[in-house]
């Protein structure tokens, strides 16, 4: 844990780092506030270049630093909080228009790399409305200018719900809640439109998006009714309950799982069976019902890509005792080594233990035909009753049983990662070598999250 809760801050306000992207004419300088997802991309060693500050990476880190101040390690709280406001709000306010008649970007990028800068009209488009749609920034506050996949409408809906859960801070004020106001007027206004995935791949209508979308305009809606805002509490409640249904026809009772796009063409490549899933469960943090971490369709989900996984990895291959499978993305992922990788797999163990906490805490699993398989993994046994905990299984054993589950992932995790403590983005399928992007500041996320769900869901009292 110490490891992690060191280097993430590696990323955030990096201020004494410098990228140069010879190519393009740029030398990069990060502001404060600002969250490089690898602060250290080497592009002359091949690293890919993520010295970028996403909407979706900055958002889910923060998140993860909300979890190290609550619990004390987090010093600097308050600057952290008040320059990563400070800087978002001023990404709002960027100007596509302003920036082509300044930058003179086509003199200054080398010929061989023209090809890959946005076109005019794109980047004179990025302003007011459509910048929380950008994806990415650079750390020093300006236009990205290479071609990318947008829009990614996930990431303003992150954000918003990050700001929600810090408000039991202290830290939250009328600054924080100007900008929490701008992300929920653009998911409410948005929401019906196809984007890109998370994975920046694949154009449509993502599980992945619109369940944090969904949480966002719930949570969202709460807090506008708490601020005497009624009305627009109202717009937001409603649109979550359109996305609601939405999400819902995801479902494919004929594959047995969630589909990660609902608009995908079926058959061998579609990508129905996807991480993004599970993430989307951990990241909308739904205490009960369907996309929950207690709905059977998700346990359903959840035990196909296991299933996936441990059959597609050789490093998967005759897993000794208390061992997870390592988990990566998709079925036939080719991205870089398409291998695991850490942020899905620590997703995994983080589900265990956020399912063991709910458990704990009193709740109860259902046992329908969807989850009998997830929950035979779960128990070496299959449970003969409708409900769990049982007169069979009592509720100490169910929660030991499922914080084992989550232990078998995390203990892959450290097996492949080094005695530095440095975590990557992937591990290769076939050796475990890191592969990637080094030092990704959401891999680091991913284990304080799943790190802190285990130490909730073992004092229920602290949850």
């Amino acid at each position: 844990m110490t490891c992690s809760s060191v280097a993430i801050l590696r990323s955030v306000s990096a201020t004494d780092r410098v990228m140069r992207r010879e190519a393009f004419g740029q030398r990069i300088v990060p502001k404060a506030g600002s969250i490089v997802a690898a602060p250290e991309t080497d592009l002359s060693g091949g690293d890919p270049d993520y010295f970028f500050h996403w909407l979706r990476d900055s958002a889910l880190v923060m998140d993860a630093l909300r979890l190290l101040y609550r619990g004390g390690r987090l010093p600097d709280a308050a600057t952290i909080f008040d320059d990563f406001v400070a800087f978002s709000l001023a990404l709002n306010r960027l100007d596509g228009v302003s920036f082509l008649r300044h930058a003179r970007i086509r003199e200054t990028v080398r010929q061989d790399h023209l090809a890959y800068l946005r076109s005019d009209d794109d980047l004179m488009h990025a302003a007011g409305e459509a910048l929380p749609g950008e994806v990415r920034f650079n750390p020093d506050g300006t236009l990205d200018i290479v071609r990318w996949n947008r829009p990614q409408n996930d990431g303003p809906a992150l954000r918003a719900l990050s700001l929600l859960r810090w408000r039991e801070s202290g830290l939250f004020g009328e600054v924080a809640a100007q900008l929490l106001a701008q992300d929920l007027a653009f998911v409410e206004r948005h929401w019906a439109e196809p984007c890109y995935d998370l994975w920046e791949e694949k154009l449509g209508h993502h599980d992945y998006t619109r369940l944090v979308q969904m949480a966002a305009l719930e949570d969202g809606a709460a807090w506008m009714a708490e601020t005497g805002k009624s009305q627009q509490a109202q717009r937001l409640h409603s649109a979550a309950h359109a996305l609601r249904e939405e999400l819902d026809r995801h479902w494919s009772a004929e594959e047995g799982c969630y589909r990660s796009r609902s608009d995908a063409p079926r058959g061998a490549g579609d990508r129905a069976l996807d991480t993004s899933v599970v993430l989307a469960v951990l990241h909308a943090n739904r205490g009960e019902g369907a996309h929950s971490v207690l709905d059977p369709k998700v346990h359903a989900t959840f035990d196909k890509l296991e299933e996936l996984f441990t059959a597609e990895y050789r490093i998967n291959a005759a897993l000794p005792a208390g061992r997870g499978p390592a988990m990566g993305r998709y079925a036939g992922d080719r991205y870089v080594s398409g291998g695991a990788w850490y942020m899905t797999t620590l997703a995994a163990a983080e589900f265990f233990y956020r399912l063991a906490g709910r458990v704990a805490q009193g709740c109860s699993l259902e046992c329908s035909a969807d989850n009998a398989s997830f929950l035979v993994r779960v128990l070496k046994s299959r449970p003969t009753g409708s409900r769990l905990p049982s007169e069979e299984i009592d509720r100490a054993a169910l929660t030991d049983a499922l914080l084992g589950r989550g232990d078998a992932f995390m203990t892959t995790v450290r097996d492949y990662t080094p005695d530095s403590g440095e975590l990557s983005e992937q591990f290769d399928r076939t050796t475990g070598r890191q592969t990637s992007a080094k030092n990704l500041a959401w891999s680091y996320a991913a284990f304080i999250t799943a790190y802190e769900a285990r130490r909730r869901a073992t004092s229920p009292k602290s949850a």
